[in-house]
């Protein structure tokens, strides 16, 4: 019985053994084409050139017995597939491989197979179409200014997104090596010299030409820009906001504002980060830069925050505004970033100093402190005020810029604004900047504002066409309805001047006049005017009220102006 026992075993395991060595053999037909057991697979990766990449399958024709590959899918590069290597088809002089993906069979090209992720960003070189700083590393140190139509050597990527494109590519230009927005990078160089509708908006823009020395519309950048909404940020459709400057005590006095706000349809507030002089906290980042702006700042960082987040409790959105190119405190810590004369002494106007805007060491303060405040306060939006050259600029001889690539005027404002909001939608945050009302005229101004250039870029645009500033016409402080009408609709056709405008929140005057005797008191009626001229313009992105003492007697005294819903009227 042990004999027979063993016996049988045997059997049993010789069997086992030719089954297995027959089923090696075995071909198996799945889907028209051949799988064969125990063939030798890797894991990998698909790479390409674009963000997506076709899978065949293998088609037979019943009546020529011919094979040929069919597109069966597309899957974005970076999916991690497994490959049978040994398993080749040549199509078209073109090799294929065998893969699985999700329990089925294709083939893709040979090439498109990678082993890590690093490699299935397969481009080799691209091309600049809207110039921009290399950025040295991912917290936004700038290198040197890479031109429209420059060609980029790609070495890597930061980030795969979801559709397979990527953030930011890795390049080399010249000896420099850093990052590149991939958005603002095409394929050919042909496509890289070309400017956007050209026939269109474009040919709008190039007619204007330089009138005041402020650059060409013709150099700016037309391209659309997607305008975000972050899901844990929304803007308001309308904003209604009162303006709170950065002086010392805000702690004491926010609750204040809050109370007085919640009788009213105000649902915002713009704070000061810094104005001229007036750091509104201290900030680490002053440390770092400006140790005169840490030294005057007048409320600590824990009292500034308490102030902050009252308001957003209370269920305001809260905008963050930061003077950029006006900066007395600055200027004194860090003189040749200033404009300045040629003899090498600061220039001074309107009676402060001007960091330049040409200047990317003065961007990275800007930009720095911004994050910083979002990042501790958590601001629904940063404001940059003062983003321009000083005004009346060209009555000045024997100016230092400190324009070391060559740029006009226009094309510094716009490529820091792209900057600016670039890194600040990273944190989730929008961005908007401050234009003069002349900006909204047609031309380029003499301090580099071009509205749909700056509108192109930014989240929301926030004009300041204070009465008093047309003319030193009393029709013009008097009739503020027909002032705001008439400006509105200059700036709404600006508006339609660029793919992607922002949207048009405006400024508008809360204070009393300085000009006549006697004085015209700007009440609820006379801001009740302006916000209606402004909307009957098209300008219907809400308004802020500009006050710079921020006084809350005035504006209780126009409390019938932030009673109103200025879309049903």
């Amino acid at each position: 019985m042990k004999k027979k026992r063993k016996l049988k075993i045997k059997n049993v395991i010789l069997l086992l053994v030719i089954i297995v060595f027959i089923g090696a053999s075995i071909i198996i037909f799945t889907g028209g084409e051949k799988k064969q057991f125990f063939e030798k697979t890797d894991n990998g990766y698909l790479g390409s050139t674009s963000y997506t990449l076709d899978l065949f399958c293998l088609i037979k024709n019943e009546e020529t017995d011919e094979e040929s590959l069919e597109k069966k899918l597309e899957l974005i590069r970076g999916s991690e597939i497994k490959y049978y290597p040994d398993s080749k088809y040549t199509y078209n002089e073109l090799e294929y491989t065998k893969i699985e993906y999700e329990n089925n069979f294709y083939y893709v090209l040979t090439s498109s197979i990678v082993d890590s992720m690093d490699s299935v960003v397969m481009e080799e070189n691209l091309y600049v179409r809207t110039s921009y700083n290399l950025l040295k590393d991912l917290d936004g140190n700038l290198l040197s200014l890479v031109k429209k139509g420059s060609s980029v050597e790609i070495t890597g990527y930061n980030e795969l997104l979801p559709d397979g494109s990527v953030d930011l590519y890795k390049v080399k230009v010249g000896e420099e090596e850093g990052y590149f927005y991939s958005k603002y990078l095409v394929s050919t160089e042909e496509e890289s010299l070309k400017n956007y509708d050209p026939e269109g908006i474009y040919k709008t823009h190039e007619s204007r030409g330089d009138k005041l020395g402020g650059g060409s519309a013709a150099t700016l950048d037309y391209y659309p820009r997607e305008k975000v909404s972050f899901e844990d940020n929304k803007m308001p459709e309308e904003v209604y906001a009162l303006y709170i400057n950065g002086a010392k005590g805000i702690k004491n006095s926010i609750q204040n504002y809050i109370d007085y706000a919640k009788t009213t349809k105000i649902n915002a507030f713009v704070v000061d980060i810094k104005d001229n002089s007036v750091p509104a906290y201290k900030s680490s980042i002053y440390e770092k830069y400006s140790p005169t702006n840490y030294k005057y700042a007048n409320n600590s960082v824990e009292d500034y925050k308490y102030a902050i987040n009252l308001l957003k409790e209370n269920g305001f959105y809260v905008i963050g505004r930061i003077t950029t190119f006006k900066d007395d405190y600055y200027a004194k810590d860090n003189p040749n970033n200033v404009i300045s004369k040629t003899d090498g002494s600061m220039l001074k106007h309107s009676g402060s100093y001007w960091p330049s805007p040409y200047n990317r060491d003065v961007w990275k303060f800007t930009v720095d402190l911004a994050k910083e405040a979002v990042n501790l306060f958590g601001f629904n939006e940063i404001q940059f005020d003062y983003v321009r050259f000083p005004d009346r600029i060209s009555s000045y001889k024997n100016i230092d810029f400190k324009n070391k690539y060559e740029e006009t005027k226009a094309e510094a404002i716009q490529r820091f604004l792209m900057y600016a909001t670039d890194s600040l939608h990273e944190l989730n945050v929008y961005v908007s900047a401050d234009v003069f009302g002349e900006s909204s005229w047609g031309y380029v101004t003499a301090y580099g504002q071009y509205w749909p250039a700056i509108s192109n870029v930014v989240d929301a645009i926030s004009a300041m066409p204070y009465t008093d500033h047309f003319d030193k016409k009393e029709s013009s402080w008097n009739n503020p309805y027909q002032t705001m009408l008439n400006w509105g609709k200059t700036a709404a056709t600006r508006q339609t001047e660029t793919p992607s405008p922002a949207v048009a929140r405006t400024w508008i005057t809360a204070y009393d006049t300085p000009y006549w005797n006697p004085t015209v008191t700007y009440n609820g009626e006379m801001l009740t005017k302006q916000i209606k001229g402004l909307y009957d313009a098209g300008l219907t992105g809400g308004y802020m009220t500009w006050n710079s003492g921020s006084n809350l007697a005035k504006y209780k005294s126009q409390k019938s102006a932030f009673n109103i819903n200025y879309l049903d009227e």
